[in-house]
């Protein structure tokens, strides 16, 4: 069962909801969210019923919940989730699209990536400070000095930044440069350390589903995040491990209509590690905006052959202003605008 206490709900009144859970022999979790405290009985909840708690102070709603995701369950928030990032909205009826490179390099590459992200119209960029590598001699990132390059590129168009954090002892490094979008990529899905240690942040984060990970354990992964408080959980479907060797990664559509119906937070998609050609995004990304994503998150580099990760998986600029101007139509014929 789980309690949703009104936004004036006070301290005490919270406490005086806990002590019902307790006194019935439940433990209680208590997730604070920055509009709305959300309390989770749990235990045997045959021993409750929501009239024992909808007539205490502060309470908003209370019911039962069948599935282990409650509070990114829809169930108990039937209305889309939109999660604002600097006053752009994700999960409405615009699409977003994010660009940028797979990492940060140089300061003059990010300059020229974050003017070709705002020429294509979109209003947000990836980049990768920190990258996790299948090698341990591959570019492993720049770190923290990647990350004040690519701030320092995207301010000038007042970009919000998206970008992946692979580690708690570098939590800081994000919040000294204002990371406006943490990114918990693939490998990462199930480290419910870091998952814990995101949701006290008060901080959007992209939580990309694990390369073998079921939606299930996906939306479990989530409900980590939203447990310590941070509500503003975006999906990253970005191709799941198959028998096929022709492309990189299975881009599993069919996830997009599944996570419409189970939860009410954004979907957004990764066409391009999908894919892991740059032939294929364009085509990937159609079926994504078609298939009802909220999102997609696009690599871009201003000199693909010079990227010194996943340059086969790039667009250049042009490509970029080009799909973008393409999936307008698809938006349209959805009641959707890009």
């Amino acid at each position: 069962m789980i309690i949703v206490m009104s936004p004036e709900a006070t301290d005490q009144q919270i406490d005086g909801v806990v002590k019902r859970i307790k006194d019935a022999g439940l433990d209680a979790n208590i997730s604070r969210g920055t509009e709305r405290t959300v309390i989770g009985a749990i235990g045997n909840e045959r021993k409750l019923e929501p009239e024992y708690f909808d007539a205490l102070p502060g309470v908003e709603q209370s019911m039962h919940i069948v599935k282990p995701y409650k509070i990114v369950g829809r169930e108990w928030h039937k209305a889309d989730s939109i999660i604002d990032i600097k006053g752009i909205p994700l999960g409405g009826k615009q699409i977003q699209i994010i660009a940028g490179p797979c990492s940060v390099e140089t300061i003059d590459q990010m300059e020229k990536a974050a003017q070709a992200t705002v020429d294509a119209g979109c209003r947000m960029m990836r980049g990768g400070a920190y990258k996790p590598r299948t090698s341990p001699y591959a570019f492993q990132g720049h770190g923290a000095e990647g990350l004040a390059m690519f701030r320092k590129a995207a301010d000038r168009h007042n970009l919000p930044i998206v970008t992946e954090l692979m580690d708690v002892r570098t939590i800081d490094h994000f919040l000294e440069y204002g990371v406006d979008v943490i990114q918990i990529g693939t490998r990462n899905m199930q480290n419910f350390d870091l998952l814990k240690e995101v949701g006290k942040l008060n901080i959007p984060v992209v939580l990309k589903r694990g390369m073998s990970a079921t939606i299930s354990e996906w939306l479990m992964s989530a409900e980590y995040i939203a447990a310590g408080g941070n509500h503003n959980i975006i999906f990253c479907e970005r191709g799941i491990r198959s028998f096929e060797t022709y492309y990189r990664n299975v881009l599993d559509v069919t996830a997009i209509a599944v996570l419409k119906k189970e939860t009410h937070l954004p979907v957004i998609v990764d066409p391009s590690h999908a894919g892991g050609k740059a032939w294929m995004v364009p085509a990937l990304s159609r079926a994504a905006i078609a298939a009802g994503a909220d999102g997609l998150l696009v690599e871009m580099h201003p000199s693909p052959c010079d990227a010194w990760c996943d340059a086969d998986q790039a667009l250049t600029p042009l490509e970029l202003k080009n799909l973008v101007g393409t999936l307008g139509a698809i938006a349209g014929a959805i009641g959707r605008t890009i």
